[in-house]
């Protein structure tokens, strides 16, 4: 008989899963997290004012832009949204989604992240070559790859199935937190939830030093993460 989502996530909450691989897995979303802090604030900075992963505010920047009648800003939030639905259809179809038997960093989640991995190895070239100056049309294409990149990722870490766990929209972890930090809730349930706004945070600020102060190192601060990421997660026992 076929299984339900709500059987894969029965199946997946019951299973003993060793404590020392999930930390070890949430510490590299974390990281991942850093880079999606860092591809926002190179987008938003340096590539016409619009974020890689925040569709929440690129959705806001859409709506502002009719209000105000600024065709540039809707075309840089629409395509940012728009390469990012991109990414997630692409990475959805890499990760695939939750199974019973998943060990803690299935394959398929790497695979996604290697096409992440080369959208920003992309992105890079372009960088590169267009220094020292983009044209406003190179960095709409960077913000699309960028955009794109941070989709798949969002799809590859679905396919864990753990509620409320990302590496890119993370109102909900910030609410999470709050409400637990209300109800008194125990430090060891809030930390990790903290650890990623912060990383979210600290991601950002570093984005922003470089794309102010070291121009040509962006793409680095992009792809160095990821690689730590993949190279890490393929020894993560099956």
């Amino acid at each position: 008989m076929p299984r339900t989502e709500r059987d894969v996530k029965d199946s997946l909450a019951a299973t003993k899963v060793p404590a020392d691989l999930l930390r070890r897995r949430h510490a590299l979303v974390v990281v991942l997290t850093f880079l999606t802090g860092s591809a926002d604030a190179v987008g938003f900075l340096s590539l016409g004012g619009a974020f890689s992963s925040v569709m929440t505010g690129n959705m806001v920047l859409l709506g502002l832009s009719a209000g105000r009648g600024d065709a540039e800003l809707a075309v840089t939030s629409g395509c940012a949204i728009l390469s990012f639905i991109a990414g997630l259809l692409a990475g959805a179809r890499l990760a695939g989604s939750a199974q019973p038997d998943d060990p803690v960093w299935p394959r398929q989640v790497n695979r996604a992240l290697i096409l992440e991995l080369l959208l920003f190895v992309v992105f890079l070239v372009v960088w590169e070559v267009n220094l020292p100056d983009h044209s406003e049309r190179v960095d709409l294409v960077l913000l699309m790859l960028s955009a794109t990149a941070l989709g798949v990722q969002s799809s590859a870490i679905q396919r864990f199935g753990v509620p409320g766990l990302s590496s890119t929209y993370l109102t909900g972890t910030l609410t999470s937190l709050i409400g637990g930090v209300a109800a008194r809730s125990p430090w060891h349930t809030l930390r990790p939830k903290a650890q990623v706004l912060l990383a979210l945070m600290a991601g950002a600020a570093v984005g922003a030093l470089v794309a102010l102060h070291l121009t040509v190192w962006a793409p680095a601060l992009l792809i160095a993460p990821l690689l730590l990421v993949i190279a890490l997660a393929s020894r993560m026992p099956e």
